[in-house]
């Protein structure tokens, strides 16, 4: 065969190198694009959004504070929101699952009375901590605060709506005083009785009858939208203060992009507030199994901010440090799931896009703890209004 005849081949076959080549410099392309970068993390808002019919005020914020700690809202006058929202655990707790109505103590060293018929609370207690940012991700980062997603399964919305619910659960607040549907009333009844509280009622909301479930709910609102830490130095790096961060933190930031982790922890509050299954080991203190909403074992992404005082992590509060949680997400991204319960078919699809390395771990840990702002208000009123311990049984 002639060089002339061999050119038509060489042609068909250099076309083919061509298209070979221009087909993978595509696709690495399209792996460069797809993978998270910093765009998929913002610093936090620097204004508190609230609904339109629950502006802040003084008085208004000085009322829930003394509601929030005060045990009167409980049914046996022993439990506050403050016990397992403590300002000395960034407002979450130490425990794995709280210990609420008929117990004694503080964060780790908190027990049930004895004798006691009291079950544990469900789910690992959250941080009320930015809460008044919950829901705010890159989409929508203007949300409407009376539509903002509480608690791991999202039953309720807004810091109104939140406020009330403890109180008519059995384990958490309202202990065997009362059945669930006259626990509202019941805590307002008491509060009408108490001159003090008519008197704060009456500077918060200046109406004729002012004690009432709703603005009791407005005011512990209130007073949950000024804790607020939104000045890490995550969030001064993020406004241009490129020293705010060492080198080993932007590379673990790199690391937590490079994991997968931002395809759910993204945004200001580093949480997509959406439902994700992942198979999760329950908390064997309960006598069954947590299945989640729908009993799909889906739980909301919590918000990765101020980790350092909410340990233990996850909804059953199985993972007790950062590095188990980490370890976590390698085993998932190995097809590794902790609740024998979960069928892989069933694990949510955005497990695919999860590429931990226990190299990287330490890094991402590092990175995680530049999300801390210990600037908040951890202040305890010395006296509620009632004359109980402020907290509750705390010792």
């Amino acid at each position: 065969m002639n060089k002339r005849a061999l050119r038509p081949w060489m042609a068909v076959a250099l076309w083919m190198m061509v298209t070979v080549w221009g087909c993978g410099e595509e696709q690495t392309q399209k792996k460069i694009v797809e993978q998270d970068d910093i765009r998929k993390l913002a610093a936090l808002p620097t204004e508190v959004p609230f609904p339109a019919d629950n502006a802040p005020s003084d008085e208004k914020v000085a009322l829930g504070r003394l509601l929030f700690f005060d045990p009167i809202l409980s049914g046996h006058r022993d439990v506050a929101c403050a016990t397992c929202h403590h300002p000395e655990f960034g407002f979450a707790e130490s425990l794995e699952l709280s210990i609420g109505a008929n117990g004694r103590g503080m964060g780790s060293k908190r027990t049930f009375n004895v004798p006691n018929d009291i079950p544990f609370v469900k789910r690992n207690s959250q941080t009320i901590l930015n809460a008044a940012f919950n829901g705010v991700t890159l989409a929508a980062t203007a949300i409407n605060p009376s539509n903002a997603p509480m608690f791991w399964d999202v039953r309720v919305k807004s810091l109104e709506n939140q406020a009330l619910e403890p109180i008519k659960a059995l384990e958490e607040m309202r202990g065997h005083q009362y059945v669930s549907e006259a626990a509202l009333d019941s805590v307002v009844n008491r509060l009408r009785k108490n001159k003090e509280y008519q008197a704060l009622f009456r500077a918060a909301f200046p109406m004729e009858s002012p004690i009432t479930v709703e603005n009791m709910a407005k005011a512990i609102a209130a007073y949950e939208r000024t804790l607020v830490g939104g000045n890490s130095r995550f969030d001064q790096y993020l406004r241009g203060d490129k020293n705010a961060l060492s080198i080993n933190e932007v590379d673990g930031m790199q690391a937590f992009l490079k994991s997968g982790c931002a395809k759910c922890h993204n945004g200001p509050m580093l949480s997509d507030y959406q439902l994700h299954a992942l198979g999760v080991a329950d908390n064997d203190k309960l006598p069954q199994s947590d299945a989640g909403v729908d009993n799909q074992y889906k739980f909301r992404t919590p918000s990765l901010r101020n980790l350092r005082y909410t340990a233990p992590y996850m909804h059953s509060g199985t993972l007790k440090t950062l590095e188990h949680v980490l370890e976590f997400y390698e085993d998932l991204a190995g097809d590794k799931i902790r609740n024998p319960k979960v069928k892989k078919e069933q694990l949510d699809p955005i497990v695919e896009n999860l590429k931990v390395d226990f190299k990287d771990i330490s890094l991402i840990v590092e990175f995680l703890n530049t999300l801390n702002d210990d600037q908040f208000d951890r202040s305890v009123p010395q006296r509620v209004p009632s004359g109980l311990k402020p907290g509750g049984n705390l010792n």
